[in-house]
């Protein structure tokens, strides 16, 4: 098959076959099971076409089929509110420009969110500056364990806690794999990070960085003193993963000293859209921006003296050599960066402490109640704000099935056997009732 608009030609591809070890295009699919390849003796089953009343009959019958669950889970993704003008805000002319903000001239509204964002992600993380493009709060920790490499140099390994959540350890192996980077797993004591393993990685030597959770797979909120001294003492970047929407609360990473930030920003009034799109964020001390990948903006002054805004740092390889890159990623996040710069405008400093406090509140209530019902067990003592983990005698599976048919989504369960529930400040005391009367009935 031809394209025309592909620079390739024939020699080009079948050199960079060569390079691979393959002789065909095919070959790049030998892993693919050879059923599910279309072939051109067959149709594709779709239908007819449909008048735009037709779609939109079709599409509301398609949404009917959808269960609304009330939600007792995190893991990642929580129930938070939404303000219902954020859409609206969303749809603004002047923010929904060009997608990349590469002319100043015509993308003020995209770069002026952004700033916001950054500006924002540095008042709730205590650090020095922000960047814009993270895809979600893995891919952001990924970075940051890149960063820590870029940052100490010639050091290769990066001390990661056992305690991060599960997806996120994930994709730190993955990035790590393909980058030569040799990741240490720091196993927790009592359900945290134990700063006697930290101190005994560093005497090892070759530790870059450490990377921990400040609350933890468990819903435990760490504690993190001494960490920053020993590991600055070995010249090694001191990294924490956050709930950007607990900083409001909880002693954020400059208070805890660190060097870098990263998270998801989900929990600051995204919707949970059964998985995404989410926005991670990335931020860091000023000695460490110039390792700092995707976008950085910057506000100035135009030739009218009016403030404006403008692309001040890009360490992308789409800017500069792709061996000097800090990083391969591409693009800017930026209509969810958007939404959480208008969550925390209308939210507040007041409003965020208000959700954490209405959350903390209703999980503090559902852990007692449900040991309580004789059937739940405490696994640690330490602090948690939303979510929590405990022991149950009940089958996990039948507790799930239990909740289901009542329309509630909950107890999953974690890779030690222990079952989790979060509560939000959207969970009510009735919703609570609902869901320790099914829990009676087992």
């Amino acid at each position: 098959m031809s394209f025309s608009y592909f620079p390739h030609t024939e020699e080009d591809i079948q050199a960079m076959l060569a390079r691979i070890g393959m002789k065909s295009l095919d070959d790049l699919y030998a892993d693919i099971p050879k059923d599910v390849f279309f072939s051109d003796d067959k149709e594709y089953d779709l239908p007819s076409a449909y008048s735009e009343e037709e779609i939109r009959r079709r599409f509301a019958e398609l949404e009917s089929r959808n269960r609304n669950l009330t939600v007792f889970a995190g893991a990642g993704a929580y129930d938070h509110y939404a303000p219902s003008v954020i859409p609206y805000l969303l749809q603004r002319s002047e923010f929904i420009t060009a997608y990349t903000p590469y002319q100043a001239e015509i993308a003020q509204g995209t770069l002026r969110y952004i700033f916001e964002f950054q500006s924002m992600i540095a008042s709730l993380t205590g650090m020095d500056c922000s960047n814009a493009s993270m895809y979600d709060g893995s891919t952001a920790a990924a970075e940051a364990v890149m960063m820590a490499l870029a940052s100490t140099r010639k050091k290769t390994r990066v001390l990661v806690a056992d305690t991060l959540p599960v997806n996120v350890r994930r994709v730190i192996d993955t990035y790590a794999k393909y980058r030569g980077i040799n990741i240490t797993t720091l196993a927790h004591v009592d359900g945290v990070t134990s700063l006697d393993a930290v101190k005994a990685e560093l005497a090892a030597g070759d530790v870059a960085g450490l990377l921990v959770p400040a609350i933890n797979k468990y819903g435990i909120i760490e504690d993190f003193t001494g960490f920053a001294d020993a590991m600055h003492e070995q010249k090694a970047l001191f990294m924490v993963y956050a709930d950007p929407s607990a900083l409001a609360v909880v002693k954020t990473p400059g208070e805890w000293g660190a060097d870098i930030a990263c998270g998801d920003g989900q929990t600051l009034g995204m919707p949970m859209n059964y998985g995404g799109p989410y926005v991670g964020f990335l931020a860091c001390k000023k000695e460490h921006v110039r390792k700092l990948p995707g976008r950085v903006v910057g506000a100035t002054r135009d030739i009218d003296g009016k403030r404006a805004f403008v692309l001040t740092l890009q360490a992308r390889e789409q800017h500069i050599r792709r061996e000097k890159a800090t990083s391969n990623i591409c693009s800017n996040q930026s209509l969810m960066a958007l939404y959480v710069t208008i969550y925390l405008a209308l939210m507040g400093p007041k409003g965020l402490k208000e959700v954490n406090e209405m959350s903390y509140g209703g999980a503090h209530e559902l852990y007692n109640r449900l040991i309580a019902t004789g059937k739940f067990t405490p696994v640690f003592d330490k602090p948690f704000l939303k979510e929590f983990v405990l022991n149950t005698t009940l089958p996990v599976d039948k507790l799930q099935e239990a909740l289901l048919r009542e329309g509630i989504f909950g107890a999953l369960q974690t890779e030690e056997g222990y079952v989790s529930f979060c509560v939000t400040e959207r969970r009510t005391p009735e919703e609570i009732d609902r869901l320790i009367n099914v829990i009676n009935t087992l």
